[in-house]
């Protein structure tokens, strides 16, 4: 009955345009009714407990390092790079995308950030060069899903604090899946290409490459600290955004010198805009957790997944079946609050390892952001390249082909993530 009543309330909500962190606070008052207590103190109390959290400070540092980079230079640069090695390739631009995707996602960890950067910089390269519009745009957010896989990842930083998972072991298990969607996207961009007759850019020389790797340095450098000191275990991965922020903040003013203190403060606003929304979300969905755990859902999900449970491979088949079809209408920072503490406890118990587990939670409702209706990822692409949704839809298709293959194959070999995973711990 109060998994019922908390789907009911929750979609009912969402029909009528209400915001997600306003259904998740009206889901809290039903289940409040259902179990015939209501409390606005104890409401509150666990909305300002959500939000009062040292490792989610990471997650307004990581924003505002996405926005730091994007602003101040660094993005473009590493686009650069990708463009003097692979450029001159048949169907180089696509490959560019790739391979600014995965370096791009190692530095901000925003998918919306990424693919906004990457769409903004391609799509009018590939447009003048007569690139598909669909494919190219499919392909762009293709790419700039893999930005919560790789770290730093937002996402995980909350899936990580939501469940009490370890953000660091999330961090370094996303490392192989991420490489691995990015070597699955160029197998997916060569079988598209096939049937077009794309021109080649001119091979720039050594010296032109090294040039451009000069001037990337700064920028390659970002993701080597971070990585490199969570795996040294100098940081964690909250001062892992907070250096971030500060590597990113003195490259673009005082090395590259693209940022000034007017652009500075644009940054900080649409940072602090964006981190408003998220942490209010966070707290919406403490509040929500605690309601859930006292109505004891996970144990009547439990109930009604006893059949599967027993196997681990089973049991993941049947969570990445429901979290595609889930990521369909949900974005991944609400699918992360409403579902990770109802499923994560329940794959411990099916003996599931929780960081595969939360890796692939991660990985699935990535996935989500360029599946239709909703989108979001896809939306990015169709208003920064001016193009209609449908266009995108139809593009972006073969890649997510691909990238089911990929997660039917994580699903039956987990090994692929835990193997790197305990050797990079």
């Amino acid at each position: 009955m109060s998994i019922l009543i908390f789907l009911a309330v929750l979609f009912a909500a969402m029909i009528f345009g209400a915001p997600i962190a306003v259904a998740l606070m009206l889901t809290v008052i039903a289940l409040m009714w259902q179990l015939d207590f209501f409390d606005a103190q104890l409401l509150a109390q666990n909305v300002l407990a959500g939000i009062d959290s040292f490792p989610l400070l990471a997650v307004p540092f990581f924003i505002l390092a996405g926005e730091l980079m994007n602003a101040g230079g660094l993005s473009r640069r590493i686009i650069d790079l990708a463009q003097a090695f692979v450029g001159h390739v048949r169907g180089g631009l696509g490959l560019v995308a790739i391979g600014a995707a995965v370096m791009l996602a190692s530095m901000s960890g925003s998918a919306i950030a990424d693919t906004a950067a990457l769409a903004t910089l391609l799509l009018p390269m590939m447009r003048r060069q007569s690139y598909p519009e669909g494919p190219s745009a499919g392909l762009i957010a293709a790419g700039g899903i893999i930005a919560p896989i790789i770290p730093p990842s937002m996402p995980m930083v909350i899936y990580g604090v939501t469940t009490g998972t370890s953000i660091t072991k999330l961090f370094l298990g996303g490392i192989v899946p991420g490489v691995l969607m990015g070597l699955a996207l160029i197998l997916a961009w060569r079988w598209v290409q096939r049937g077009h007759e794309l021109p080649v850019a001119p091979r720039q020389s050594w010296s032109e490459r090294l040039k451009v790797l000069g001037s990337c340095v700064w920028a390659l450098m970002l993701p080597v600290i971070i990585i490199g000191g969570l795996r040294g275990g100098i940081f964690t991965p909250t001062e892992a955004a907070v250096v971030a922020v500060a590597y990113a903040l003195v490259v673009a003013m005082f090395i590259y010198r693209e940022l000034n203190l007017r652009r500075l403060y644009a940054v900080l606003v649409a940072s602090a805009r964006t981190t408003a929304v998220v942490m209010f979300l966070c707290g919406a969905a403490t509040a929500s957790a605690y309601m859930i755990t006292l109505a004891d859902l996970p144990a009547d999900l439990a109930q009604s997944l006893g059949p599967v449970m027993a196997d681990p491979r089973l049991f993941m088949l049947a969570v990445v079946v429901f979290l595609l079809l889930f990521g369909m209408v949900m974005d991944l920072t609400p699918a992360i609050l409403i579902l990770g503490p109802v499923l994560a406890p329940l794959a411990i118990k099916a003996g599931v390892d929780p960081v595969y587990f939360g890796v692939m939670f991660i990985l699935v409702g990535s996935i989500g952001l360029i599946t239709p209706p909703v989108g979001t990822v896809l939306n990015v692409v169709s208003g920064v390249g001016r193009l209609r949704m449908e266009t995108a839809v139809r593009g972006v298709m073969p890649f997510l082909t691909v990238y089911l293959v990929l997660l039917a194959v994580l699903v039956l070999f987990p090994a692929i993530v835990t193997a790197p995973l305990a050797w990079l711990s």
